[in-house]
């Protein structure tokens, strides 16, 4: 894929939200001057849409339930060249998604992602940090790469990211756009970024259940071996 220039304001944060009325004021407050926020709506019952709304993001319902589909539905409406993903619960500050996006405008990284670093007790429980550290194991024998943390904050380029054919619409969705990316010889790049005690509860990685169905939704994703180069999916 050709890389064309694109300018620092060029970009769309998608938000995969569910019930998530307590954090978005903080969240959408956060959105670097300029950029567009798409929430993602995936059922919420407690309003999130219409504070979204009121408070300028770009709105998108999602009715099939996942946090895949609802990152999905958000990369298919954003227009931007770059798109960024970030937790909708305050757990993660979108200020900080510059710092992911200078490395693929500068063009010296495909993917970035950010790599949390708990700034608080509970932050990130023991179940789900060991859930993610076992999946960085199983990524690093399945395609080489090295990462820290398979966290949701990240940055590419909105077609390279279409041409992945991403298909996962559960939580096995992160994992699978890296492995993809792998396949296709992407530069991977990590990035600090502070982890924060999340505002509700937790959808995915609350519970030692929550998190070994996200862990098998995402070894679902490891097992896939594309049979061709994915078309459009190298961007150099």
């Amino acid at each position: 894929m050709r890389v064309t220039h694109t300018t620092a304001s060029d970009v769309d944060v998608v938000l995969p939200c569910l019930d998530e009325a307590a954090a978005l004021p903080w969240v959408l407050e956060r959105i670097p001057a300029g950029w567009r926020a798409v929430v993602v709506d995936n059922g919420s019952t407690d309003g999130s849409a219409d504070i979204a709304r009121e408070l300028g993001a770009t709105v998108v319902h999602e009715p099939r339930r996942g946090f895949g589909a609802a990152c999905h539905a958000g990369l298919l409406a954003s227009h931007a060249e770059i798109v960024c993903f970030c937790d909708c619960d305050a757990s993660l500050d979108p200020g900080l998604l510059p710092g992911l996006v200078r490395p693929v405008l500068g063009g010296s990284a495909d993917l970035v992602l950010g790599r949390r670093r708990p700034r608080a007790r509970g932050a990130w429980p023991l179940h789900a940090r060991l859930g993610n550290l076992a999946l960085a194991r199983m990524i690093r024998g399945r395609t080489g790469v090295t990462l820290g943390d398979l966290g949701p904050m990240r940055a590419a380029r909105r077609e390279a990211l279409l041409g992945l054919g991403l298909t996962d619409r559960r939580s096995g969705y992160p994992l699978q756009m890296v492995v993809r990316a792998a396949d296709a010889d992407w530069r991977i790049e990590e990035r600090d970024v502070p982890y924060l005690p999340r505002t509700g509860t937790s959808k995915v990685t609350g519970t030692w259940r929550g998190t070994w169905h996200a862990v098998q939704d995402m070894r679902g994703a490891l097992r896939q071996r594309p049979d061709v180069r994915l078309q459009g999916a190298d961007i150099r």
